[in-house]
């Protein structure tokens, strides 16, 4: 009986390493896709069939791909938002955690209900409303248009409000007693054990914001602030018959390039802040 359960516990090991594997070789295809035809040569098109290797290996599409577009511009701007949007989000999220963690008053807990209901508000169904927002504050083509939308998160807000909820109450009070102030209750009591929380959301942040398109591209009419995934679409559009694909693999490698070289360096630190904070 024991071997027949070990034999089981053994195939079922290696049938979930499989399927792991396999899936993990589906969500690989594209990024393994791009690289490969990032160096295949710009005079080759690709054709049924023939959509790998060419005859050769080139690094000619990045170069061409930096010169036609203003990259160094576009990094700038990318930069600019994502750190405005984190830096301004650390802030909000933990002051509305702190609040539904630490605070008792009317209403408490249907406030944190409507906050939750944004997140299933499609971004789409606000395009509109956010634009004409937009329009009446003079904002237009601005860095700021863009992240004016993101300042506020129902997701971080939740999330900070777990972290803080596990803090023992007995700690809090003994803050009360020596008599610290609400924002040295967040400082010293609140924030330390909740860093996780905070450095998970702060990567989710950067990582969704760095990649995001529909609004950027809504709010945006010049390279002067447009950001990497809006600069993108211009070499959709170099070729008579549609996109170059090579070209636009190598410019794409470009724009995520800084993401996945994070990832590649920090992956541990990634992981260990997302297993702390509770996301599973």
């Amino acid at each position: 009986m024991i071997a027949k359960q070990n034999t089981l516990g053994r195939l079922g090991y290696w049938f979930t390493i499989i399927i792991l594997l396999s899936l993990a070789v589906i969500w690989a295809m594209p990024l393994v896709w791009a690289i490969v035809a990032s160096v295949r040569p710009f005079s080759e098109p690709m054709q049924h069939g023939d959509i790998w290797f060419g005859s050769t290996l080139t690094v000619e599409n990045f170069r061409r791909a930096w010169s036609l577009a203003p990259f160094g511009k576009y990094y700038i701007n990318t930069i600019i938002v994502v750190l405005m949007i984190l830096v301004v989000q650390t802030a909000t999220v933990t002051m509305a955690g702190f609040a539904f963690a630490h605070y008792r008053f009317v209403g408490k807990k249907w406030l944190f209900i409507f906050t939750l209901l944004q997140m299933m508000i499609p971004t789409t169904a606000l395009l509109a409303p956010n634009f004409a927002t937009i329009r009446q504050l003079g904002l237009f083509d601005t860095r700021l248009a863009i992240a004016i939308p993101y300042f506020g998160s129902a997701f971080g807000t939740f999330l900070m409000r777990q972290a803080f909820l596990g803090v023992p109450r007995d700690l809090v009070d003994a803050g009360i007693i020596d008599g610290c102030s609400w924002w040295q209750l967040v400082r010293h009591i609140y924030l330390p054990p909740s860093i996780p929380a905070l450095i998970a959301f702060g990567i989710s942040s950067a990582s969704w914001h760095w990649n995001e398109f529909l609004w950027p591209l809504v709010v945006t009419n010049s390279d002067a602030s447009r950001p990497l995934t809006v600069g993108l679409v211009r070499f959709t559009q170099l070729g008579e018959i549609g996109a170059r694909w090579s070209l636009l693999a190598a410019a794409t490698l470009i724009v995520v390039a800084p993401l996945l070289i994070a990832f590649l360096f920090f992956q541990r630190r990634f992981i260990q802040s997302f297993i702390h904070s509770g996301i599973k």
